[in-house]
């Protein structure tokens, strides 16, 4: 027997017995990590019939005003007041730092009152809970902002539905940032198993933590808005019908009404863009808000959006008013780092709470506002000449992070040529004067004067119909372009625009630009005409 059993034998077995053991346990630690996921961590699960009943729930046809709402803030400890510095990280300033804090239900209390003032009807707190941020075996109120402040939040609206008000119901703003920067140091991929189970574990999260009764719902299901797809290393449908399905199971049957920012490529309720407080977005929820500024966030590129006193956020919602969808959203309440703020400030006071129930009570109302008369209201055209001093006549060339331009000469005329970027385009960005939109949809003839050096092509792209093109239309590419010959002279090219809008829906609130593929152009003179 002994001569049947020969060490290499023994070998090749003990090899293979191991391999089978690391293999077995590879696919028992993946399954664990693909299959784990926290249990709840608020108590607000499977609400019962009667809660459900007791949410507000709006109609798709309702006028429906929601705003993000920033409670990350603790007077206390300094969070998101100061920098690590000790400089000041706002741009703007709540009336008083007393008590401004996440933590406090009175702080909490003082702002609903405020939306109610302000005709807010839903807030979408701005929620960063993600997976790796829980601390084990730690309270609600021991974890981190995200967690901890909801509950103050809930007490206070628990305080004033028992007083007869009618504060602002809740629903989830999804702050995607964590799906990159999160306690765990990854960024998280949706299309996988892994990525599904955290994506909806912080949906599933934040409405553990909010009784059913205080929910924002369309049609009775419950309201999320998904900032940016760009934080998660990849996402497709699936990550959207895990959460349907997931959410269906946790929470009584009910399917939430999921509000996607259009840069997420799947199928959702509806879609909104982020960026309105720099320019009215309407891709189906409308995005305004009064201007920006983030100077006091350090590592920024210097962008400033003027508030123009009040008349940047009033010519917003008139342009909205003119051609509603059926919710808008408001951006932002109380984001003080960028200046967006709508809340009461040290800078502003109430006047823009004030500002907003007024356009929300016409809102509400269904009306339309005529169209804002000026100083270009019977102009035939409107132009800008481009030089080392621009001459503007209702129409202003944009210096932006993605058009930029530097004064020079060609032809012996003095011009301006478009400048290389860390941007991958090359653009010369327009804005019109709102006096010279004289309806909702236009037709307009574009000149561009150009000196004709080089090679390559340029065309308009316009706040057009093209619901393909960028930002539901808002790049629209003109019919024709213009090609360069290399003639070393100067030339006009013409470019008619339909159906154009002008909405001010482009970056930095461009109505129309200038794109460029070619290695240069210089511009003397843009027009535009009414037909």
């Amino acid at each position: 027997m002994q001569n049947c059993f020969r060490l290499p034998c023994w070998r090749s077995v003990l090899v293979d017995c191991c391999l089978y053991l690391l293999l077995v346990t590879f696919s028992f630690c993946s399954h664990l990590s693909a299959a784990q996921i926290n249990p709840p961590i608020g108590p607000y699960t499977n609400p019962t019939l009667d809660a459900l009943a007791r949410a507000r729930s709006f109609g798709t046809n309702d006028p429906v005003v929601v705003t993000s709402y920033f409670y990350w803030y603790d007077s206390d400890s300094k969070a998101h007041i100061l920098n690590a510095d000790g400089s000041d990280a706002l741009t703007d300033h709540p009336p008083t730092l007393k008590g401004f804090s996440y933590k406090s239900t009175a702080w909490h209390k003082t702002q609903l009152e405020d939306m109610i003032a302000a005709g807010i009807d839903v807030v979408l707190p701005v929620y960063w809970g993600e997976p790796s941020e829980r601390i084990p075996g730690k309270r609600v109120l021991e974890q981190p902002w995200s967690f901890a402040g909801l509950p103050p939040l809930v007490e206070a609206r628990q305080v004033l539905v028992a007083a007869g008000e009618r504060p602002p119901s809740i629903g989830l703003f999804y702050d995607t940032s964590t799906l990159e920067y999160n306690a765990a140091g990854r960024r998280v991929d949706l299309t996988t198993d892994h990525g599904r189970r955290w994506f909806y574990e912080t949906i599933r999260d934040f409405f553990s933590l909010i009784p059913a009764h205080h929910w924002a719902m369309i049609d009775g299901r419950p309201i999320i808005l998904l900032y940016s797809a760009g934080f998660a290393a990849a996402h497709d449908q699936t990550c959207i019908d895990y959460v349907y399905q997931e959410f269906a199971r946790d929470f009584s049957g009910r399917q939430p009404y999921i509000v996607r920012e259009v840069s997420w490529k799947v199928r959702a309720e509806n879609t909104y863009a982020w960026g309105g407080a720099l320019s009215l977005k309407n891709p189906g929820v409308a995005a305004l808000g009064p201007g920006y500024d983030h100077s006091a966030v350090p590592g920024r590129d210097p962008l400033i959006v003027s508030r123009e006193d009040g008349a940047f956020f009033e010519r917003n919602w008139i342009r909205f008013l003119r051609g509603p969808s059926k919710m808008v959203h408001v951006e932002t309440w109380n984001e003080y780092h960028e200046g967006t703020d709508i809340a009461a400030s040290k800078e502003y006071g109430r006047k823009y709470i004030e500002l907003n129930r007024k356009y929300a009570d016409m809102f509400k109302a269904g009306i339309k506002p005529p169209r804002m008369r000026g100083p270009f209201s019977d102009f035939k055209s409107v132009s800008a000449v481009l030089q080392a001093t621009n001459e503007s006549h209702g129409l202003v060339l944009l210096e932006l992070a993605d058009g930029a331009t530097s004064p020079t000469e060609a032809g012996g005329r003095p011009c301006r040529a478009v400048r290389s970027t860390q941007h991958a385009g090359r653009y010369l960005y327009f804005q019109i004067d709102d006096s010279f939109k004289w309806a909702d949809t236009m037709e307009v003839d574009v000149e561009v004067e150009y000196f004709d050096q080089g090679s390559g092509v340029f065309q308009i792209e316009y706040d057009g119909p093209d619901l393909n093109a960028p930002f539901n239309g808002a790049y629209t590419a003109s019919k024709t372009s213009a090609t360069l010959t290399n003639s070393g002279q100067w030339k006009t090219a013409k470019f008619r625009l339909f159906k154009a809008h002008f909405l001010n829906s482009q970056n930095g609130g461009a109505d129309l630009r200038i794109t460029i593929q070619a290695d240069a152009l210089k511009v003397r003179k843009v027009v535009v005409f009414r037909l």
